[in-house]
């Protein structure tokens, strides 16, 4: 087998690209995952995969060296999402990009997505009295229609405030990290994803360091992004989008690094406040209600005991 393409030894992207797209994956569905890959470079995007160790990473490479277009990054081992993610996007710096997206693998872009998600930016740059962070697309359930509202950790308004003076475009506090087109010059300012926090709540840290340090973040109706948030359930809770339906192990993760969030003096008191109730709601949730009770209950007092320790 040839050795993996690595982010020195790869090529410059095609100059005549206005952005870049960062994908990470893990074990993922190949046709989703290439159907993906496929609509990023129809909209011009220039990409680069980062593979976290899957075990079908053979199989992706095969396949995205069928597209010279894509950039393969492949690790041996599961780094974590942020880690992925500061890979792709240090790659987008060193190739000369302002700006680059983040996707999840499991993504399906809409008709315009890219063009979209571009114009919104102007048009945010042309309104925000802040120097422009990040922006996230409208997403959209593929099974249930749901649509995500952006989200404002405010006593007086919580979700999808218009932006005066500007059409489709809406104040946040924070955005999903699936589909978002970050700015590099700021990405500098800011600072990387949190690699600690591994997979979980890797957006809200980094939203919040982005708000606290004088950067303006904004959501759009301008482009709108099929993506499911949590794993599939037949509980009716999760199906309504009234809860996320995640495994055992990911509540860990969840667990840890939100307690370790509630410490840090740049995340909101309002989200603190709301998100430690919301968070004692779901654990007893899943303590009484989950098949897996006794997984969660393991998994939960785990991530308390070790959020102390987490940098």
């Amino acid at each position: 087998m040839e050795p993996a393409v690595t982010a020195d030894s790869a090529s410059t992207a095609d100059p005549g690209q206005a952005v870049c797209a960062v994908v990470v994956t893990w074990q993922p569905d190949l046709s989703g995952l290439l159907e993906l890959l496929d609509q990023l470079t129809a909209q011009s995007c220039a990409v680069i995969v980062i593979d976290n160790g899957s075990a079908n990473a053979d199989q992706l490479e095969l396949a995205t060296a069928q597209r010279s277009s894509i950039v393969l990054l492949r690790w041996p081992d599961n780094r974590g999402l942020a880690a992925a993610m500061n890979a792709g996007l240090q790659w987008a710096n060193d190739n000369g990009f302002a700006r680059a997206f983040l996707f999840d693998q499991d993504s399906t872009l809409t008709e315009g997505f890219c063009a979209g998600m571009l114009s919104a930016w102007q048009q945010a740059e042309a309104v925000s009295a802040l120097p422009v962070a990040a922006i996230g697309p409208r997403l959209q359930d593929p099974v249930s229609g749901r649509r995500t509202p952006f989200r404002l950790f405010r006593l007086w308004r919580r979700s999808d405030q218009l932006m005066a003076g500007a059409q489709d475009l809406y104040q946040a506090d924070f955005l999903i990290s699936s589909g978002c087109l970050l700015s590099l010059p700021a990405l500098d300012r800011i600072g990387p994803m949190k690699e600690s926090y591994f997979i979980d709540n890797i957006d809200l840290e980094w939203c919040f360091r982005a708000r606290a340090c004088g950067h303006a973040l904004f959501g759009t109706d301008a482009a709108t992004l099929m993506h499911a948030i949590g794993e599939p359930s037949s509980n009716p809770l999760v199906r309504a989008g009234l809860m996320v339906q995640h495994s055992p192990l990911r509540s860990y993760y969840s667990t840890r690094n939100r307690l370790h969030l509630y410490r840090q003096d740049y995340a909101p008191l309002s989200w603190k406040v709301r998100d430690s109730v919301r968070f004692a709601l779901k654990s007893l949730w899943l303590l009484l209600c989950s098949a897996q009770r006794r997984d969660y209950w393991r998994q939960i007092r785990r991530g308390i005991q070790d959020a102390g320790k987490l940098v």
